[in-house]
């Protein structure tokens, strides 16, 4: 990945840099190394230390926690895809006596799996995990807490389930699929499981005085692929945009779009907070932006990637402190700086290639009732229906090759639409999961049902016909 900072503006520039200098300051991090993404590649990074005269760059490691967990989630996906298991297989279809086999591998990777949110004690984080060599030692006694699937938990185990089962299928060690699957396609040279020169120390700063307190640095064992990796700003720069754009090497767009859909139920806390989470990736509404990726922490480090795919921006934010900067704060801000600042430039508009003129036949309004809805042709072959009234069901719609077309979001998420034609071929209404839309509001000619009042529209006045 190329970096280019000279593709900002001055301004933009400074208050990026701002805002880590009081992340930093305020946060009292030793140190604290931020990037931003656009294009494609990074067009700013910046750090702030208190080591005078040095200062981390963008290929320094930091120990990035949770973050993990993405990584966790791509290697799943990457077996779903290859129809090595489905996401509604059951844990125990794979990886029996667990004693979570009830428990999805849709649940573990949304963290609904009913699974408690960290491993019996002693605090994993900072003990070695060769105090925990077993799934069993991981899991504990009693290793679910909420009936599976019904809530979200977010849970530490559920992804060391996950590695075990990555592990099972691909009769490989987690760290050396991760190596050969994602990290070495990707071009993530400085991601590793354990530390490389040159790397951050982890500390604690102490709350109610400016010193510090080196913290250890455990191997997790079986933990690791819930937060043991390392990594730098650059790598985790490189890894934002394969999670927005796609890499067939990989994981497809497609894949990547359906790890950004919301997969957990939402508390009532997280609506307040405009949260929720998908396949590995954590949601976020923010200033009015849908916000992804994921925050991680571990003793002596916290770090955060965010990314908003509308803005084509994204933000890497690390620091080795334990506590002080809240970086999804800071991470948010850096992509709503660049954004407010230096919106994007949308793509000149062009003619499509060719159209079929069967289905052009179907764009323009068309009535649900009397709700009016567009139905335009959208420039990868789909279709869109959106109401007119900017208010309502809208969703995109993917061709079958056989006339007919599924619903990709929303209410209309798998409904199939199609065109009903009259005998000389031409479209009569659309059949929407069916819901009849016809060209005028209760177009006469449709089966539309409960049927249409045969003297028609009236005034208040009007009486019906004889």
């Amino acid at each position: 990945m190329t970096t280019s900072q000279e593709e900002l503006l001055p301004g933009t520039r400074r208050a990026l840099l701002h805002r880590v200098a009081v992340a930093q300051s305020e946060g009292r991090a030793p140190s604290l190394v931020a990037a931003v993404v656009r294009g494609g590649r990074i067009v700013w990074h910046g750090a702030r230390t208190s080591v005078q005269g040095h200062g981390p760059d963008e290929n320094v490691q930091y120990r990035i926690g949770s973050i993990t967990k993405t990584f966790t989630a791509v290697l799943v996906l990457r077996l779903r895809d290859e129809g090595a298991l489905d996401l509604g297989d059951p844990l125990e279809k794979h990886l029996p006596g667990t004693g979570v086999g009830e428990a999805t591998v849709a649940d573990l990777l949304a963290h609904t799996g009913g699974l408690a949110a960290e491993s019996p004690a002693p605090w994993w984080e900072r003990t070695p995990g060769s105090l925990r060599p077993e799934l069993s030692d991981v899991l504990g006694e009693q290793p679910l807490l909420h009936p599976t699937g019904r809530r979200f938990h977010y849970s530490n185990p559920g992804y060391t389930v996950l590695g075990a089962l990555v592990e099972k299928l691909r009769g490989a060690p987690w760290e050396e699929v991760l190596q050969r699957e994602v990290l070495d396609p990707l071009g993530l040279d400085r991601t590793s499981a354990r530390p490389k020169m040159p790397h951050a120390g982890g500390w604690a700063v102490q709350p109610w005085a400016d010193v510090l307190l080196p913290e250890p640095t455990e191997d997790l064992g079986r933990m690791a692929p819930a937060g043991q990796l390392w990594s730098t700003a650059h790598d985790l720069a490189r890894f934002a945009v394969f999670l927005a754009q796609g890499d067939d090497r990989v994981l497809s767009a497609e894949t990547l779009r359906e790890m950004r859909r919301p997969a957990a139920p939402v508390e009532a806390a997280d609506v307040a907070d405009g949260a929720s989470y998908g396949l590995g990736l954590q949601i976020q509404h923010r200033d009015g932006r849908l916000l992804f990726g994921h925050s991680g922490s571990l003793p002596g480090f916290l770090a955060n990637l965010t990314i908003s795919v509308e803005d084509d921006v994204a933000a890497v934010v690390l620091a080795n402190c334990t506590s002080g900067p809240l970086l999804s704060t800071v991470g948010s801000d850096l992509v709503r700086l660049v954004a407010v600042a230096e919106p994007r430039i949308p793509e000149p508009w062009r003619p499509l290639p060719e159209v079929d003129p069967v289905v052009l036949e179907l764009a323009g309004p068309w009535y649900w009732g009397t709700h009016a809805f567009a139905l335009r042709l959208t420039p990868d072959g789909g279709l869109s229906l959106e109401p007119l009234s900017g208010v309502g069901r809208r969703s995109r719609f993917r061709r079958n090759g056989d006339g007919t077309w599924t619903g990709l979001e929303g209410y209309y998420a798998g409904e199939l639409l199609k065109a009903v034609r009259r005998p000389d071929g031409t479209v009569s209404y659309l059949d929407l999961g069916s819901f009849v839309f016809t060209r005028q509001p209760y177009g006469e000619e449709a089966p539309v049902p409960g049927g249409v009042d045969p003297d028609g529209w009236r005034g208040i006045g009007q009486t019906p016909k004889p």
